[in-house]
């Protein structure tokens, strides 16, 4: 399987097959394929020839999440700012949401924020932190990790390059 660049997953029909021989009991899936075995091509022709750039893309997807007003409308500047104790957080802080902006990730840090609320609030557990995401102090503020940057004294630039 490959992956277009909407990160949207792409079968050939050896996938296809594949698929099908490890796990014969797919029934309304393999069916739905078996009958469709003929147009797999033309899809993943069609994944492959993008109407609009993935920036685009992105951003429309982003319009559709949902988010209560209360989030959508929050300055998560300030928001995050505040959990600051100390002027070094207060700088880092700044720092890092100077290159967040400049990416254009405000909504996709106050979704961040409404969801760890919203497990927070119906006692889902998620986990301590994982991958180049540990190194963002912000993140950390916001609650997706547990992993302090500041302490180990990890680099912003490993998580937004």
């Amino acid at each position: 399987m490959k992956v277009d660049v909407y990160g949207q997953p792409v079968y050939t029909e050896q996938d296809v097959c594949d698929e099908l021989m490890r796990n014969p009991n797919l029934e309304d899936y393999g069916t739905f394929l078996v009958e469709n075995l003929s147009n797999i091509g033309s899809i993943v022709n069609q994944y492959h020839e993008p109407e609009i750039d993935v920036d685009e893309y992105h951003k429309q997807n982003q319009q559709q999440w949902f988010m209560p007003d209360e989030y959508k409308n929050l300055d998560i500047a300030k928001h995050i700012l505040e959990l600051c104790e100390t002027d070094a957080e207060l700088q880092r802080v700044g720092e890092e949401l100077l290159l967040y902006q400049e990416r254009d990730l405000f909504d996709l840090l106050r979704y961040l924020l409404y969801l760890v609320d919203t497990m927070k609030e119906h006692a889902i557990i998620w986990g301590v932190g994982r991958g180049s995401s540990v190194s963002s102090y912000v993140l950390y503020l916001i609650g997706i990790h547990k992993i302090n940057s500041m302490y180990y004294d990890l680099d912003i630039r490993e998580f937004l390059r």
